[in-house]
């Protein structure tokens, strides 16, 4: 079997690949980028492994003239430039010892060594320059053909090495896995007896996990799988997975927003523990407080278009209804919709909290009137 496209065949790729062969060693694509072109899905990332030591990868890449970085060199990882594209470099490796996110490694020269120490057999897969796809563990194809997400051997063994693995079961399951099948029983065991690992996880991590699931086109049956197992409580105290299956569904062929999905889940200190972003926390708060309005003009008109439609599909997923007809257009009408008052309408004879409860009483008479009210109306 081969792996085929413009991403492999690209001269920088190629180029990275003959300057390790031409040195006498192994230059293979591994993980993501194999994974991806095996599904026909879009490649991104560039990552190589290979049996030169990081030195000698750095040398190699010097010596053609390319800039190369010791981004993980403790760790065997270099990344060499070209192209104007990073290409991650990985000298073979095997664990030595173990504990959470750190790890004693030894370099390789075997890939079965390499391969052994991956998390999922879906990633445990090369290809040679020429496409040609090797599966050292044996599982990897038949694994991906049958989107079988499953850890390279023991399941505890690969949590107990790094806990963040967890979290990536559930979301590989969700990028990668067949719904009708659900979850590997072996890993989803193993992840529910060890859930409480994931209390030593930094939240950046927990939120760059839980934003990449979410972003995932259907992720509602991993994420009721994580909550049966007793991880999304972890993440998330307080958390319900029900109504985000009937979210995705009202969702259509919207693209999937990380955000919107995490406002349907609800849960204590979700900016906090996820480390969002001010502007993401900004967004779930507005999104989560406008949830007791039922009138799509006016959550257009308080979150603008796009979230204003967002809110009234969330609230519809919460009540298991369908949006009012026409919401649409109404969400699109309060969007555009200008209050006719300012604050200078009222001055000098209004002045401090008057002016101020003065001018909400008046806005709220205009939202009554379904924004119909003209400036002169509602001053007189």
């Amino acid at each position: 079997m081969k792996v085929t496209g413009a991403w492999i065949e690209a001269a920088h790729v190629q180029q990275v690949l003959a300057l390790l062969e031409e040195g006498g060693h192994q230059a293979l694509l591994v993980g993501g980028c194999v994974r991806n072109a095996l599904l026909g899905q879009a490649v991104s990332d560039i990552d190589i492994s290979t049996d030169a030591t990081p030195e000698r990868v750095m040398a190699l890449a010097g010596a053609a003239g390319l800039r190369a970085v010791p981004t993980g060199v403790e760790h065997g990882t270099v990344t060499v430039i070209a192209g104007h594209e990073p290409h991650e470099i990985t000298t073979f490796r095997r664990d030595v010892e173990t504990f959470g996110r750190h790890a004693v490694v030894a370099f390789s020269d075997r890939i079965e060594e390499d391969a052994a120490r991956r998390d999922f057999t879906m990633n445990a897969l090369y290809a040679r320059a020429d496409g040609q796809v090797l599966d050292p563990l044996g599982a990897g194809l038949a694994d991906l053909s049958a989107r079988h997400v499953r850890f390279v051997g023991h399941p505890e063994d690969r949590i107990r090495e790094d806990y963040l693995r967890i979290l990536r079961f559930f979301r590989f399951t969700a990028w990668y896995g067949d719904p009708a099948e659900g979850p590997d029983p072996e890993g989803l065991d193993a992840c529910a007896r060890h859930a409480e690992g994931i209390a030593g996880l930094s939240r950046e991590r927990l939120g760059a996990e839980m934003r990449k699931m979410l972003a995932a086109p259907d992720p509602a049956p991993a994420v009721a799988a994580m909550q049966a197992a007793g991880v999304l409580g972890r993440v998330l105290p307080g958390a319900d997975a029900r109504a985000l299956a009937p979210l995705v569904h009202l969702e259509g062929a919207a693209t999937p927003d990380p955000i919107r999905r995490l406002a349907v889940l609800g849960g204590a200190d979700v900016a906090d523990r996820l480390r969002l972003s001010r502007a993401e926390a900004r967004r779930l708060d507005q999104l989560q407080g406008a949830l007791q309005e039922d009138r799509p003009e006016v959550l257009g008109y308080r979150l603008g278009a796009a979230d204003g439609a967002n809110a009234v599909l969330i609230r519809a997923a919460l009540l298991g209804t369908e949006p009012p007809e026409g919401w649409q257009g109404a969400v699109a009408r309060g969007a555009a919709a200008l209050f006719p008052v300012s604050a200078a309408d009222l001055m000098p004879a209004l002045s401090g909290p008057a002016l101020g409860a003065r001018l909400k009483a008046l806005e709220q008479a205009w939202i009554a009137s379904g924004f119909r009210a003209t400036r002169q109306e509602l001053l007189s």
